[in-house]
């Protein structure tokens, strides 16, 4: 048996159960491992409200590392007692946990368990946005919605080592000075200015090269008003509620815009995407370039708490539940 959050219905915080679990031996290709930390993210609410699917009950989480206690058949990549971590594999709110080996990556010597649990989904998720969906470079001027969350601080600190210039939105003077802490030239608060034309202000005029927006409802379709012709609107999230449908024509009345939809789990669907990706965040936290600050922390048994002020927006960068 084992401790774990399980949701045996949709709806709010207050759905969020510890509970004890069996914990049955890891099958050909998992390995059994016990969690030093787990990451708290957006996606964990978009799965306990029903706005993505999956079958109930279930443990929410894609994010966690830890130590491996167990072996499944086959497994040869991995031995007991290393250090691992991963950032797509769903059931990461639990003590202990079965995980397959294709989500797995070991965690350099130099990177704590804790921090390598605070930056998997998130850092990887920067990796690609940044490198990958578009892919700035010095000079690429670039609007980062929600700035102080946990993506938003790694991205602005490693868009700002790439050469660009970084422009973010944020809530609160706090959350403003802690994003200019990390990487931003320009913070907009959002709930003062219309950031649209704070960003024409500050490109003369030219817009940005790229959006990138995890809020959704709330910055859509301004968002589109802050991009240059021919610029890229990047919707990773949606933590205001989803983009509804819109007319494709507006890209075209507004510069011919791209716009995507990407998801980190396409991103690292293959071992040699998972690795890439990973190193390449491994690297850039162990240069020094991008900080990992661990902002909050919750016992599991408090996921509830945790949710609730994540989503009234009483947290800022990354979230660790401690089982």
């Amino acid at each position: 048996m084992t401790k774990a959050i399980v949701i045996r219905s949709l709806g709010g915080p207050e759905v969020l159960k510890l509970e004890d679990v069996a914990l049955e031996a890891p099958g050909p290709g998992e390995v059994q491992i016990r969690q030093a930390a787990v990451g708290l993210n957006f996606i964990d609410v978009y799965f306990r409200t029903g706005l993505y699917k999956t079958d109930l009950p279930f443990i929410p989480g894609k994010e966690g590392a830890g130590i491996v206690t167990a072996l499944g058949e086959g497994v040869t990549e991995f031995a007991v007692g290393d250090r691992v971590a991963y950032g797509s594999s769903d059931g990461a709110y639990a003590a202990e946990r079965n995980v397959a080996t294709r989500h797995l990556v070991r965690v350099p010597d130099g990177i704590s368990l804790e921090t390598a649990a605070a930056m998997m989904l998130k850092g990887m998720t920067a990796q690609y946005l940044l490198l990958q969906t578009y892919q700035v470079k010095p000079g690429t001027v670039i609007l980062f919605h929600a700035a102080a969350g946990g993506v938003g601080l790694i991205a602005g600190q490693w868009a700002k080592a790439l050469g660009a210039t970084v422009i973010g939105t944020a809530g609160s003077q706090a959350k403003i000075d802690l994003a200019l802490a990390h990487g931003y030239d320009h913070v907009i608060d959002y709930g003062k200015e219309d950031f649209a034309e704070r960003v024409r202000e500050l490109t003369d005029g030219k817009g940005v090269d790229v959006v990138y927006d995890s809020v959704g409802k709330d910055t859509f379709p301004k968002s589109l008003d802050c991009l240059k012709p021919r610029g890229m609107f990047v919707s990773f999230g949606n933590s205001s509620g989803p983009v509804e449908a819109f007319n494709m024509g507006l890209l075209a009345q507004k510069g011919s815009l791209f716009a995507t939809r990407p998801t980190l789990f396409a991103y690292i669907a293959t071992r040699d995407a998972l690795d890439a990706c990973a190193n390449s965040l491994f690297d850039i936290v162990q240069s020094n370039k991008v900080r990992i600050n661990i902002n909050q922390t919750y016992p599991l048994a408090d996921a509830g708490r945790a949710h609730t002020d994540l989503e009234t927006r009483k947290t800022s960068g990354t979230t660790l539940l401690i089982p």
